[in-house]
C-alpha cells in the first residue's frame, strides 16, 4: 500500500549513508541498483505532484513498492536523494544543472545551463554522476519561463512572437516577480535579445492571480509565467513564441539515485512517460488540478489509461 509522508526533519536528522562521500565524490562506484522498495519525491506543486504519481504508477505497474513523500524544498530533497532517502524525483534540466553547478563549484560559477538541450543534459550528467545520480532521457515535455500578453493586445498589433513585440517598438510593463529586473532570462534579456522596451517591472509574482489580471485589464502589456501554464486562455492571455530561445532548456527529466533505481527495470519503467507526455499535456493536467479541483493521483492515473500505459 502507497503511503504519503510528510518528510522534512526526518531527512534534516538521518545521516546520508548510501550516496558517494565527499572524498569519492570524483569517482562513480556503484552499480546500478533496482530496489524493491522505491520512494518518490515531489517538490509539493501541482506539476511536481503529478508526475510524481505518474512516476509511482508506472513503477507499481513494473512490480515495485513505492512510497511517495513531499519535500518542498530543493536544498533538502536533493541531498536525500544522494544519500538514498529518496529514490526517484521530477526534476527540470537547466535549472537543476544550474543547481548542482553552484553547488559544486560556488554560487558565483557560471551558469550551465543554456537553451540548447543537448548541451544542458550534458552539464547535468556530468555534474550529478559524480554524487551517484542518474538524470534519464527528456522527453517532449518543457517546463519553462514564458510570456503572455491579452489576446486583444496581440491582435492589435499583429505579435505572435517576442520578436514581433520587439520590432514593434512598443513599451512594455510587465508582470512578473521582482528578481525580473536582474534575471538574464527575464527583463535584461528581453531588452538585448529581443529589443523589447520593459518600461517597468510590476512585482505580482511569476504567474500569479493578480499578474494575469493586471494584463488582463490593461494595468500591465506582458506577464512572466510558464510554458504549461493552463489557466491562461481563462484570462484571455496567449503566450508569445521565443522564437530566438532566450529560455533554458527546462525538459522535464527523472533523476534517481543510482545505486538503488538505476538498473534497467525502474529506468525502463520510467522512459515509458517520454514517448506520450508533452508540454500540453501537463498543461492540461495542471488544470484539472488547479481549476477543476481533482486530485493529482486520479489525474495521472487517468492520463496513464488514456495513453496505454496503465490497464
Amino acid at each position: 500500500m502507497r503511503r504519503r509522508l510528510a518528510l522534512t526533519t526526518v531527512l534534516l536528522l538521518t545521516g546520508c549513508t548510501t550516496g558517494p562521500s565527499l572524498e569519492t565524490q570524483g569517482d562513480v562506484t556503484a552499480p546500478p541498483g533496482d530496489s524493491h522498495h522505491l520512494t518518490i519525491g515531489s517538490a509539493g506543486f501541482t506539476e511536481s505532484d503529478l508526475l510524481a504519481q505518474m512516476y509511482a504508477l508506472l513503477l507499481d505497474r513494473a512490480g515495485y513498492k513505492t512510497s511517495l513523500i513531499t519535500v518542498a524544498n530543493r536544498e533538502l530533497y536533493e541531498p536525500a536523494l544522494e544519500s538514498g532517502q529518496i529514490d526517484v524525483v521530477p526534476e527540470y534540466a537547466a535549472t537543476f544543472a544550474d543547481w548542482l553547478n553552484a553547488k559544486t563549484n560556488g554560487a558565483g560559477a557560471a551558469p550551465v545551463g543554456s537553451p540548447d538541450p543537448k548541451t544542458t543534459m550534458t552539464a547535468l550528467r556530468r555534474l550529478a554522476a559524480p554524487r551517484g545520480l542518474t538524470v534519464l532521457d527528456a522527453g517532449r515535455a518543457v517546463d519553462q519561463n514564458a510570456f503572455a500578453v491579452s489576446r486583444s493586445y496581440a491582435r492589435q498589433h499583429g505579435l505572435k512572437t517576442l520578436s514581433d513585440l520587439g520590432a514593434s517598438g512598443l513599451g512594455v510593463r510587465l508582470a512578473a516577480g521582482d528578481e525580473c529586473v536582474q534575471r538574464p532570462y527575464c527583463a535584461p534579456g528581453l531588452k538585448k535579445t529581443y529589443g523589447i522596451d520593459v518600461t517597468a517591472v510590476d512585482p505580482k509574482g511569476v504567474g500569479t492571480t493578480q499578474a494575469k489580471r493586471a494584463v488582463q485589464s490593461g494595468q500591465d502589456q506582458m506577464v512572466l509565467t510558464t510554458t504549461t501554464d493552463a489557466t491562461l486562455p481563462g484570462f484571455g492571455l496567449v503566450l508569445l513564441a521565443d522564437d530566438k530561445k532566450l529560455q533554458n532548456a527546462d525538459s522535464i527529466v527523472p533523476v534517481v539515485n543510482r545505486s538503488r533505481a538505476g538498473g534497467q527495470g525502474p529506468t525502463g519503467a520510467l522512459d515509458r512517460l517520454n514517448g506520450v507526455l508533452t508540454t500540453a499535456d501537463l498543461a492540461s493536467m495542471n488544470e484539472q488540478v488547479d481549476s477543476w479541483r481533482r486530485l493529482a493521483k486520479d489525474v495521472a492515473r487517468s492520463y496513464l489509461r488514456d495513453k496505454g500505459l496503465l490497464k
